[in-house]
Order: structure tokens, then sequence, then C-alpha cells
């Protein structure tokens, strides 16, 4: 009874305290595609995802009924940052759902001409304004529609405390006349959020907000001088601890044991080879150092990487691997011998014949794909050519004799339809090709089929081809399988190495397209196709997540391109469409919407692509 009565309450206080009008709500998913369409075509970032912004807090003045219902205490807002573009759930702003949809276009406008930064929120927003509006005049209007009835929706300045009172006539001035505000009043809490502005992307700090109180700025400025200054001069205390033994060996312990930085653990951090970039911050918080007195040499120590198979369990590697680089978006540089990539065999590969399942389907393939053979002849009766035809002449000879024939064609010209070209198959081997697509069949069983199918087809037709597979752990382990080199005839070898493969670790999709494209670059043919079969975005586990992968698999497409090498990607990922045209054109991929279709798609993709 008690719930039931507290559930009536909340609904009430709840829909009594709110100023949203919920009939007229729009929700972000509903219009999601055609604010990402406006976004990138007025100039955003391809890259960027454009997605819901989750509440976050923000310290604004709130009515009685807000307090008791415990609503506004977090608002969802529009931001963005190198990675996306966060614009809010759900809008219900103004009455009318139009209007609504208009803001959700406006701020995706917004978005396309900003870089994310702010060093005074209220006056980049003003001059972003002008901006957009000088460069879109035909938005014009629409915006002054937007502000006007925002303003008007914001309630009586009048009611207000002073300070906070000033801030809200100068925000409306802002709005109304964007550029006619030059300095913003501080006050103790910030105004209503103005959604017809963009935000900060993290908490809004005092040098990205103009509604900190004077005083309040001044002490937030002394105590960030004196950390700066005890961060110059602050010594440490140092103490050094026995290691206790000899041995190194694996901790385990429950971490709700670990209270703080101080205590000791005994690790040999030394051999960690992973990247400390907060070890400055972790030091400033140690009130005291502790040292190990031994050291273990190098030589003397076990490194293992736990995500890695044992070496008697692990593919055969084939030499000490060879260096690439792989671009910084950051820096805008590609970094050279920044990747190592160790070529390999699949262990317990025996040769093996086709699979029963795929037979029939490759004599199918094979039949089509004969037709491609490279087939040179003489056309005959011709008016010029590289040699006499001696049957036309020897026809011509005696009818001229007997009738006084005129001549015509003697002669014979040597034609073909030879097809001079290469291409280099590459499949993504990562661990989530393991996910089954039904009760029996894997994503790395589709993958394996499509390659058989594949090679099936392209030994038919005499093409110049080679199969790989990629996959990583970390930049320093870029794994490639060699399944088929382009001087190795396709056979059992092949088909067994093809069968023996096994899901691998993550997608630095970069290095494993550079290491194809010197290996295409080597063929003397006149035409270059690298074909790349995945099953999802660039990925690793050292920054490569996000933008970093995608932005490298970008760069390495565009460097293939500018070599003569024709790129083009075939995914069984049904989020593609938000990534791979930014990395291989709009033109430049296809997705595979049922994966199970994909062993015969793969060789009638080959055949549109190579007959263009």
């Amino acid at each position: 009874m008690e719930e039931w009565v507290g559930g009536i309450w909340h609904r009430f206080i709840t829909r009594k305290a709110s100023t949203e009008y919920q009939a007229a709500r729009v929700e972000f998913a509903d219009i999601r595609q055609s604010v990402a369409l406006v976004f990138r075509a007025l100039g955003g970032e391809s890259v960027k995802r454009v997605e819901a912004a989750t509440e976050r807090d923000y310290l604004v003045r709130r009515s009685f009924l807000e307090k008791i219902s415990g609503t506004n205490e977090q608002t969802s807002l529009a931001w963005q940052d190198d990675e996306s573009l966060r614009l809010p759930e759900s809008l219900a702003v103004f009455p009318d759902t139009a209007l609504n949809r208009e803001l959700y276009i406006w701020l995706a406008v917004l978005a396309s001409q900003h870089n994310g930064h702010f060093q005074h929120w209220g006056l980049d927003n003003q001059r972003l304004v002008l901006e957009v509006l000088a460069k879109y005049p035909g938005l014009t209007p629409r915006y002054r529609r937007l502000a006007q009835a925002f303003v008007d929706l914001r309630g009586d300045p009048g009611k207000l405390p002073e300070a906070e009172r000033e801030m809200e006539l100068a925000i409306h001035r802002a709005l109304l006349e964007p550029g006619s505000v030059k300095a913003f009043p501080v006050v103790n809490y910030a105004p209503k959020a103005v959604l017809l502005w963009l935000y900060p992307a993290s908490v809004i700090s005092s040098k990205a907000s103009p509604f900190l109180a004077g005083e309040e700025e001044e002490n937030e400025q002394q105590a960030e001088n004196k950390k700066q200054e005890k961060h110059i001069t602050a010594r440490k205390k140092a103490e050094r601890a026995n290691a206790g033994n000899n041995r190194d060996g694996m901790m385990i312990f429950r971490l709700e044991s670990l209270f703080s930085w101080s205590e000791f653990s005994k690790m040999d951090r030394g051999l960690d080879d992973s990247d400390e970039e907060d070890s400055d911050r972790v030091a400033q918080d140690l009130d005291k150092i502790t040292l190990s007195e031994q050291r273990t040499q190098k030589s003397s120590a076990i490194k293992m990487d736990l995500d890695l198979p044992s070496a008697s369990e692990d593919d055969i590697p084939l030499g000490p691997g060879c260096k690439l680089p792989e671009w910084d978006y950051r820096s805008n540089q590609l970094v050279a011998d920044r990747c190592l990539l160790h070529p390999m065999l699949p262990r317990d590969a025996v040769p093996k014949g086709l699979p029963l399942h795929l037979q029939n389907t490759a004599k199918t393939i094979q039949a089509q794909f004969e037709q491609l053979q490279s087939v040179r002849y003489w056309l005959k009766s011709q008016v010029q050519g590289e040699e006499i035809d001696l049957s036309a002449w020897l026809d011509f000879y005696v009818q001229s004799q007997a009738t006084g024939a005129v001549e015509r064609g003697l002669y014979q010209s040597f034609r073909g339809n030879f097809r001079d070209l290469s291409c280099l198959l590459l499949a993504d081997l990562s661990m989530s090709t393991e996910a089954y697509l039904d009760d029996d069949n894997r994503v790395i069983d589709v993958v394996k089929d499509s390659l058989l199918l594949f090679g099936e087809a392209l030994q038919s037709s005499g093409d110049n081809f080679a199969m790989y597979g990629f996959s990583s752990v970390k930049r320093s382990n870029v794994r490639f399988s060699v399944l088929k080199n382009f001087r190795e005839s396709y056979g059992n070898q092949v088909r067994g190495r093809i069968q023996a493969l096994k899901p691998g670790f993550y997608t630095r999709m970069g290095a494993a397209v550079r290491q194809a494209t010197r290996l295409l670059l080597e063929q003397q043919s006149s035409q270059k196709l690298l074909l790349l079969l995945t099953d999802g975005k660039p990925n690793d586990i050292d920054h490569y997540e996000g933008r970093f992968g995608i932005e490298d698999c970008r760069q390495a497409i565009l460097e293939a391109r500018q070599q003569g090498i024709k790129p083009f990607c075939i995914t069984i990922d049904q989020d593609a469409a938000d990534y791979l045209p930014y990395i291989f054109g709009s033109s430049g991929y296809t997705v595979i919407m049922k994966p199970s279709q994909l062993p015969v798609r793969l060789p009638q993709l080959y055949h549109q692509l190579t007959a263009q």
C-alpha cells in the first residue's frame, strides 16, 4: 500500500514540477539520421559518432517543487569532443514538435562549425552563432524563431535575485542579438540551461564558464597556483623495502583491501611495457615513495602476456617480423616504426581437400570463373593486322584470276581477353569471429568457407592472387597469417591452412593494410585489388580503440590508393555505415546483410569488381 501511494505521489509531483511539454517531445533516436546527415554535410568531421548525451550534474537554482520532487539536478546538454557529437536524449523544450525538431537540426549546424573547445562559453557561442548565420544566411529566420520562442519560455527575470537577474537578461540579449554581450556577470548558480548553445565536453570549469562568483574564482586561482608551486618544489620522502625473496610470482589479492597508493606492492614495474600516462599524477599523490632494494635482471625474469597462447600452442612465426609506421591523428603525422608485424603460419595445418559441403557450390562457381580465363586467338580477314592471312589471300588470288574480285581483308590480328591483375584478400581473424551466427556456425566458419570458395574461383580464372589473415595484441604484436602468397599455387596445402584457422585477438587494421600494400606493390600487374574481409571496426587495447584506429586505417587506405591499388571492404557488421564510408568512401565497401551468404557473395563481388 505504501509503495502504491508513493508511486502515485512521485508521478504527481514529478509531473507538477516539470516544465517540459511531453506531448511535443522529440526523441533523439527518431531524428538521429537526419541530424548526422546535416552535421556531416555542413563540414562536421565524418569520423565522429553522433550519439545521445547522458545527463550530467548542472548547478542551477531549483524551484520549490523541483526540490521536493528531486528533479532538475542533472541536465542533458549538447557537446562534442574528438570522438563524438552528443545531443540531448530527447527535447520537449517547446510546445510545438516542429520547433523541437528544428532545435536538434540547429545544434547539429552549430557543432559542424565548432571544434569543441571553449575559452569563454557565453562569448564563444555568440561568436559561433554569428559565424553560422553569416555563412548560411538562409538559417536566420529559423534561428530568430527558435531564439524568440526560447526566450519567451524562460520566464520573468524580475523574480530572480539581482545578480542572477542580470545574468538572465544578458543571456536574453545574447540569444536575440548575438554578439551584443561583451561580458557576463558572475553568479553563484548557473542559469537555466541555454539549449540553443553548445556546452564544453566535460564539467564546466571557471575558464569556460561565466557562472562562478568572483571571490570563488579568485580562491580557485590561488589554490591552483599553490598546487603548481607544490608540484614544482615538493620533495617526497623515500624508503627502501626488502624484496622478501628472489622469486617473481603472481600476486593475488582482494581489491577492497587496497586503500591507497601508499601501500607497497612487490611488483617489478621496470619490466612492464604499458604506457603510464598518469605516472606524474600517481607520484604527486604519494607521500612516500618505496623502492625495492633488489632488482632482478631482465634475463632472469619471465615476461608473458596472458592474452597470448604459449609458444607450443601458438602459430609458427616466420622470421623476426617487420616494422611498420602508424598514423597519429592527434599530431597529424605518420610515426615511423611504431608497429611490429609478425608473419605466421597456422599451426597444425596439414594438406586437406575441399570440404564436402562446399564441393557442389565450388563446381558452380568454377564453371562461371572459367569463362574469365585469359584466352588469345587470331582474328581473320582483317583490313590490317600483324600478319598476312594466307587463307584469305589464297581465296582472293583464285577469285581475282577468275572474276577480277576486289581486294578485301588479307590480314590477321592477334586478340584476346588477357586479365593483367593481382588480388590480395585480407581476412580479419579477431576474437569477435568466434561469435555464433546460429546454433551450429560461427563467424570464423563462414570466413573459412569464404576463403576456400574464393580460392577455388580464382584458381579457375587463372588470376594472380594471395590470401592472408590478421589479428593483433597491441602495436608490438600484429599477427599476419600467411595462407597463400603470390608465388604459391593453390592446392591442398593452402586449403589445409585455411581450415586450420582459429579466432585471434584484436583488429589493428592499419598495419595489416600497409603490409598488404607492400606485397601488392611487388607485383608487376597493371591492376591491383585489395579485398578486406571483416566483421567490425578497427580496435586494439593500447589506444587504438575508437577514432585512433579509424583514422589510422583511413590513412592506410589513402596511401594504398595513392600507389595505384584499389581497396574494397566486405563486412558483415550491420553498423558499418557509421564508419566505413569515412575509411573507404561511399562506394568502397559493401555490407552483407546475411553472413551465411558471404561464401557465395565473395566470388560474385570479385567478378563485379574486376569486370569494371
